[in-house]
C-alpha cells in the first residue's frame, strides 16, 4: 500500500465511530478478571438497543428475501474477516433449521473457505475478487445480495455491491459506521451504530455482535414469511440426528398436544416431516391429502387448516 493510500485509510478510521477509543474502558488493563468481563457485559447491554433505528430497514430486506425465494432465487452473503465468517454460519444453519436447500442461502468470504479458518492477506482490498466469487455461483438478478462490513468500507464487498447492481440484482448492506461507503452502495443499507469496542478497533465484539443478530432476523423473519414456522414451532426442521428426531417429536407434541406414541406414528407416516405429522393429526385426513393441500398452501399449515381464510 502507497503513503497516499494509507494516509486516506487512517483518515476513514478516524472518523468511524468502530475504531474511536472507549472512555469507559481506558483503564481495562488495570482490571481483575472480574471486572474486565463486567465492562464487557455492560458494553454489550447496548447493542440490542442500538438496532431498534434500524428495524424498518431489516423489515424492508426481510421482504425481498421473501420475494427472492418466491422466485427460486438466493440469498447471498458477501464479507470479508468476522463479517464473513458471519454470514456463513447463519447461511449454514439455515438447512437443518429450515429444510431448505443448501443452495438457497450463500455466504461468501474475501479470500475462499481457507479464509474461514485463517486470514488471507489482501483478499478484502480486492473488488474485483468479490466479482470473480459472485461470478463463479452465477448471481443473478433474482438473487438478492447482502453485503457485510462492520467498517463500511471493505474493498470486496463493494465491488461486489457494484456488479450485483449492474445485473439487477437487489442488494442490501449491514455497516456499524454511519455515512459508511457500502449504504450508499445498496439499495437498503442497514446501520447499526455500537459505538467504540472495549478494546478499540476489535469489531468482533460489538459490531460482531450486532451483524449476528441482523443476520438472526433477516433470515428468522424470511423463513416464517415463508411457511417455514407454525406457531413459534421450527416445523420444517431436518431430522437428520438423533437430538433433531427427538426435537421433532417434541415439536409435533407441542403442536397438536398428543401424546410421543402419537407424535412418533404421524413422524413415521409423514416420512419425518414434523409440518406434514402437524396438519395429519390436527385436521385427521390423510396424508396424501395433507401433503397436496400444504403444496396447495406453499407451506403454510394454517392456510392449509383453513383454506378459506385470508391468513
Amino acid at each position: 500500500m502507497t503513503t497516499n493510500a494509507q494516509d486516506t485509510l487512517l483518515q476513514q478510521l478516524e472518523g468511524m465511530s468502530s475504531e474511536a477509543r472507549n472512555p469507559k474502558s481506558g483503564d481495562i488493563d488495570l482490571l481483575s478478571s472480574l471486572e474486565i468481563v463486567q465492562r464487557i457485559n455492560t458494553e454489550d447491554q447496548t447493542v440490542a438497543k442500538s438496532l431498534v433505528s434500524c428495524l424498518p430497514d431489516v423489515a424492508a430486506v426481510a421482504d425481498r428475501i421473501v420475494e427472492a425465494f418466491s422466485k427460486g432465487g438466493r440469498l447471498v452473503y458477501l464479507g470479508a474477516g468476522t463479517s464473513g465468517r458471519l454470514g456463513i454460519l447463519d447461511a449454514v444453519e439455515c438447512p437443518p433449521t429450515y429444510s431448505v436447500p443448501s443452495s438457497q442461502v450463500v455466504a461468501l468470504i474475501a479470500g475462499g473457505n481457507g479464509a474461514v479458518y485463517k486470514a488471507v492477506e489482501g483478499a478484502e482490498d480486492n473488488p474485483a475478487l468479490a466479482v470473480e466469487d459472485l461470478q463463479q455461483i452465477q448471481l443473478h438478478a433474482d438473487d438478492i445480495l447482502v453485503g457485510i462490513a462492520a467498517s463500511g468500507r471493505t474493498p470486496y464487498v463493494l465491488g461486489g455491491l457494484a456488479y450485483a447492481r449492474s445485473i439487477g440484482c437487489f442488494t442490501a448492506a449491514i455497516s456499524c459506521n454511519a455515512n459508511a461507503p457500502v449504504l450508499n452502495a445498496a439499495d437498503i443499507g442497514i446501520c447499526a451504530v455500537v459505538g467504540p469496542e472495549v478494546v478499540t478497533g476489535s469489531t468482533r465484539m460489538k459490531a460482531g455482535t450486532a451483524q449476528k443478530l441482523l443476520l438472526n432476523m433477516l433470515t428468522t423473519t424470511a423463513m416464517i414469511r415463508s411457511g417455514k414456522v407454525y406457531q413459534n414451532l421450527m416445523v420444517d426442521l431436518h431430522a437428520s440426528n438423533e437430538k433433531l428426531v427427538a426435537r421433532a417429536v417434541r415439536i409435533v407434541m407441542q403442536a397438536t398436544e398428543c401424546s410421543t406414541q402419537v407424535a412418533r406414528d404421524a413422524l413415521k407416516a409423514a416420512d419425518m416431516s414434523a409440518k406434514l405429522a402437524i396438519l395429519h393429526i390436527l385436521s385427521g385426513q390423510p396424508i396424501t391429502d395433507c401433503r397436496r393441500q400444504l403444496t396447495q398452501q406453499q407451506g403454510f399449515i394454517r392456510k392449509a387448516l383453513q383454506p378459506e381464510s385470508k391468513l
